[in-house]
C-alpha cells in the first residue's frame, strides 16, 4: 500500500471517529441512556469531575493493558496506535458534547427522534472507521483480542461485551445515585440497530468505498471469468428427500467425470478452521435472515473473521470454482447453481418431488416414521430457501434460475439422469 493510501486510509479513519462522537453525543443528549460501549464513561462523568471523554480514554486505556495481557506476543506492535486514537476520540466526545449542548428534548417523541438520529450518525462512523482499515478502536479490538485468546465467536463476545458495559454501568449507578441513570431503552436500541445501519452502509457505498479506498476493499472470493474450455459442470439444486444426491451420483457415474459432495466439505475444511462435521451441520442453513441480521450486525464494528454461514458459503464458493476449473464435474447443492451463473458450459438442474414421495424416501433412507420426516423436509426446505435469498439474492427453486427443472416422483432415477445428461451435451455443443 502506497504511502498516499495509508494518509488517506488515517484522514477517512479520523473523520469516522469524529462522526462516531458526534452519534454517541447525539444518542447521550436523547436522555434515554447511551450506548453500551459509553454507558460507564457516562454514568461516572455524572459523579465525577472528568468529562466523559476522559473517562472514554481511561476506559480504552485499560482496555489496551487487558489486550496486551490476553495476547502476550500476539500482541501487534501496530495496535499501540489505538493509545493516541483513544486520547483524541475522547476529546472528540467532549468536543461534540459542548457543540450540541443546546440539544435537551422534553418530549418522548423528540427523545425518540434524537436517539435515532444519533445511531444514524453513529452507523456512517463505524462504517468509515472499518472502511479506512488502519486501526481498531480499543473497545471492538478488546472483542477481538477475546475471540482470538479463547476462539469464541466475535458476534456472541461482542453481545457479552456490550452487555457487561451496561450491566457495569447500571452497577455503578446504583452504588453513586441508589437508581438506574444512564442505561435505559435508548441503549438496547443502540445496540441493536447501529451495527445494521453501518452494515447498510457498506451495502450502500460499496463501489464509492472501492473508488475511494481501493488498497483496503478486498475481495471475499476471487471472480473466475469463463475461459472457454470444454469442461462439463452440471449443478444441482434439489429438494431434501427427492433423490437429488442419487440423480448427481449417477449423472457423474454415466459420464465418467467427477461428483463433488463430501469432496467439498474436505477440502473447505481444509481451507478454514471448521471440521468436516462442522460444515455439514452448518452448510447450506439459515434458520431465520432477520436474527442472522441481528446477529451479523455486530461483525461491522471490523471483525477480521466472517459470521460462520457467510465464512461457510465463501469458503465453499472458493473450493467449488477451484474444482471445477480442474475438470469435469457434477456439484449437487451449496447454491452451485449461482456460483457458476457466468459459466456458459454449465448446465443447472433442480429435482423435485412430491411431498409424500419425499416422505417415503426419508422414511427409507434416515429411519424416520412420517411425521418425522415431514417435519425435517419443512425444516431443511425454509433453510435453504433462507441461505439461498439471503446469499444470492435469488429465490431458491425458482424456474428462471434453472435451465432444467425435474421431478423424481414423475420419471425414474435414471430417467432423469439420462434427461441431464442429453440436456449437458446440447448445451456442450452450442458452445
Amino acid at each position: 500500500m502506497s504511502k498516499k493510501e495509508v494518509l488517506k486510509g488515517y484522514f477517512i479513519f479520523l473523520i469516522g471517529i469524529y462522526i462516531n462522537s458526534f452519534g454517541i453525543s447525539f444518542i447521550t443528549k436523547a436522555a434515554l441512556g447511551t450506548s453500551p460501549i459509553s454507558s460507564v464513561p457516562y454514568v461516572l462523568s455524572l459523579g465525577f469531575w472528568p468529562t466523559m471523554g476522559e473517562f472514554t480514554i481511561a476506559l480504552s486505556l485499560l482496555l489496551i493493558l487487558l489486550q496486551i495481557a490476553l495476547l502476550g506476543k500476539k500482541f501487534k506492535k501496530a495496535s499501540l496506535l489505538q493509545i493516541p486514537v483513544s486520547i483524541v476520540f475522547g476529546y472528540f466526545i467532549d468536543w461534540s458534547m459542548l457543540l450540541l449542548e443546546w440539544v435537551n428534548p422534553q418530549e418522548y417523541l423528540m427523545k425518540i427522534l434524537f436517539l435515532l438520529i444519533g445511531c444514524v450518525i453513529l452507523g456512517f462512523g463505524v462504517f468509515l472507521e472499518v472502511a479506512a482499515d488502519v486501526v481498531m478502536l480499543p473497545g471492538e479490538a478488546f472483542v477481538q483480542a477475546v475471540t482470538i485468546r479463547f476462539r469464541t465467536d466475535f458476534g456472541i463476545t461482542k453481545v457479552c461485551f456490550d452487555a457487561s458495559m451496561a450491566g457495569s454501568a447500571m452497577v455503578i449507578s446504583l452504588i453513586l445515585f441508589h437508581g438506574v441513570i444512564g442505561v435505559r431503552e435508548g441503549t438496547i436500541v443502540a445496540a441493536l440497530t447501529v451495527g445494521l445501519i453501518a452494515k447498510l452502509f457498506g451495502k450502500a457505498l460499496k463501489k464509492p468505498t472501492a473508488k475511494l479506498l481501493p488498497a483496503q476493499v478486498r475481495e471475499a472470493v476471487p471472480e473466475y471469468e469463463e475461459t472457454g474450455t470444454p469442461h462439463r459442470i452440471i449443478t444441482i439444486g434439489r429438494e431434501f428427500g427427492s433423490g437429488g444426491r442419487e440423480v448427481g451420483k449417477l449423472v457423474a457415474e454415466k459420464l465418467g467425470i467427477a461428483y463433488y459432495d463430501s469432496e467439498v466439505i474436505r477440502r473447505a475444511a481444509e481451507e478454514s478452521d471448521y471440521s468436516e462435521q462442522y460444515i455439514r451441520n452448518n452448510e447450506e442453513k439459515l434458520p431465520d435472515a432477520r436474527l442472522y441480521d441481528l446477529y451479523t450486525q455486530y461483525y461491522s464494528y471490523g471483525a477480521e473473521e466472517k459470521p460462520k454461514y457467510e465464512a461457510l458459503f465463501q469458503v465453499e464458493q472458493k473450493v467449488m470454482k477451484e474444482l471445477a476449473e480442474k475438470n469435469s464435474c457434477v456439484i449437487v447443492g451449496r447454491a452451485s447453481g449461482y456460483v457458476f451463473r457466468k459459466y456458459k458450459t454449465a448446465l443447472h438442474v433442480f429435482i423435485s418431488a412430491g411431498m409424500q414421495h419425499k416422505i417415503d424416501r426419508v422414511v427409507r433412507r434416515d429411519g424416520l416414521d412420517p411425521k418425522e420426516a415431514e417435519k425435517k423436509i419443512k425444516k431443511v426446505a425454509i433453510e435453504r430457501k433462507n441461505h439461498c435469498k439471503y446469499f444470492t439474492g435469488r429465490d431458491w427453486g425458482m424456474a428462471e434460475n434453472y435451465d432444467l427443472a425435474l421431478r423424481t416422483d414423475a420419471f425414474s432415477v435414471e430417467d432423469v439422469a439420462d434427461t441431464i445428461i442429453k440436456m449437458s451435451d446440447k448445451k456442450l455443443r452450442a458452445q
